[in-house]
């Protein structure tokens, strides 16, 4: 399990590091605002990674094994493309700012897939709730570093120097691939690339069957909705609140952040204790009605006490629902294919953060934020139609679950 809070460490390191961290260098160096923005697309690697994730399943590196192998790889790569960066100056050199960063997303997406499937594969069933949630609170506190101390260190020395130093920190990743214990799998990998690409997809859907396997897709893009459609909006709320920009940034990235990680651990210890199936019962329905506490805010007005207890409670719904969710993640997955199957499914899960919460401005300009939050507790009522299929009540484990004994069969072809 220490492993595991490292490679979080590891995995949640590079992402502000090509995104907000960026954009705040990008800014006192007076790019301006429409490069900035643009610059947001360096980050599509994440979206993309099932693309190429069937390369790590293939093939082996000759150190290591299959997973810490690849670990390594992209970690000492990441080392070396952070480092990079503090060659560049961004008033002159925007296109190899760019490029390297783009480089960066993409090995940090790789690294990303290789965690994921050394998390599936190495953790037990019985394991998998605690398993995640000590994975998120060390990617947690990943972004904290670099979304906070990041600044600070800012502050004091130029923004090269701010790169050169927390590529360092990578290291922790490397010491976490040497420790690790290799997954212990008596499958062969997939024997061939085309073998790879298509059989991830084959296994799934003849395992679960197609109506299952489709529900179970849905449901991963609908299980964070409710939570997903009110953090979009979080910030334009509060602000339009009349809360200042330090408050929020206290409130929101401070304690918001620790209750994240609180309720991360917490969410990872219930799933232990009363198995996935209920947990994500028990956190969908926290999940959504949390929100009624941005309602009461909404209703209230500028309340600091009030409003940190939304972002409190919204944010420990936050952790719960993404232990659960994980451990959901890996107990579908089977152990041959892990890398491509989770990338597939940790990619529709990113669909509910990123691209069906796009009318969430909408909403509120139209109707008030009232209005708004309500919707966002009606948003969570898909997952909960879905529940019955995927996980029901009374069963311990998901309807879809894959064998997790390491004796894993290949589809018929």
């Amino acid at each position: 399990m220490f492993a595991l809070i490292l490679l979080g460490f590891s995995s949640g390191l590079p992402l502000l590091l090509t995104s907000k961290t960026l954009q705040a260098w990008m800014t006192v160096a007076k790019v301006d605002l429409t490069t900035i923005g643009l610059f947001s697309l360096v980050a599509l690697p994440y979206s993309l990674k099932f693309l190429w994730a069937p390369l790590l399943d293939r093939y082996v590196p000759p150190f290591l094994g299959r997973r810490r192998g690849w670990l390594l790889i992209t970690q000492v790569l990441l080392i070396v493309a952070i480092a990079a960066m503090s060659t560049h100056n961004p008033q002159v050199g925007l296109q190899m700012l760019a490029v390297n960063a783009f480089v960066i997303a993409f090995l940090s997406a790789s690294q990303d897939i290789a965690v994921d499937a050394y998390r599936t594969d190495v953790l037990e069933h019985r394991e998998m709730g605690a398993g995640a949630s000590v994975w998120v609170m060390g990617y947690r506190i990943a972004l904290l570093v670099t979304g906070s101390a990041a600044f600070l260190l800012a502050d004091r020395m130029p923004w090269p120097k701010v790169y050169i130093a927390l590529s360092g920190l990578l290291l922790v990743g490397v010491i976490a691939s040497f420790i690790a214990p290799e997954p212990s799998l008596r499958d062969e990998p997939p024997r061939t690339l085309g073998e790879a690409v298509r059989f991830p997809f084959q296994e799934f859907f003849q395992r679960a069957g197609m109506g299952q396997g489709i529900a179970v897709l849905a449901f991963i893009v609908f299980y964070k909705f409710s939570d997903s459609l009110a953090g979009s909006m979080t910030t334009p709320f509060l602000l339009q609140t009349g809360f200042t920009q330090t408050e929020i940034g206290v409130v929101l990235g401070g304690i918001g952040m620790i209750s994240t990680i609180v309720g991360t651990l917490i969410g990872g210890t219930v799933v232990a204790k009363i198995g996935i199936n209920r947990a994500l019962w028990v956190f969908a329905i926290f999940q959504a009605l949390s929100n009624l506490t941005y309602y009461g805010l909404a209703i209230v007005g500028k309340n600091s006490s009030f409003m940190m207890l939304a972002i409190v409670i919204e944010n420990l719904g936050l952790g719960f629902v993404t232990a659960a969710l994980i451990a959901f993640l890996m107990s579908v997955c089977n152990k041959k294919y892990s890398a491509t199957q989770f990338a597939l499914l940790s990619s529709l899960m990113a669909a509910s953060r990123d691209i069906i919460v796009a009318p969430g401005g909408k909403i509120a300009e139209s109707f008030g934020w009232p209005i708004f939050f309500i919707v966002t507790v009606i948003a969570g009522i898909p997952a909960l139609m879905l529940l019955p299929i995927v996980a029901p009540w009374g069963k311990e484990t998901p309807t879809a679950a894959a064998p997790h004994s390491g004796e894993t069969t290949a589809p018929a072809s």
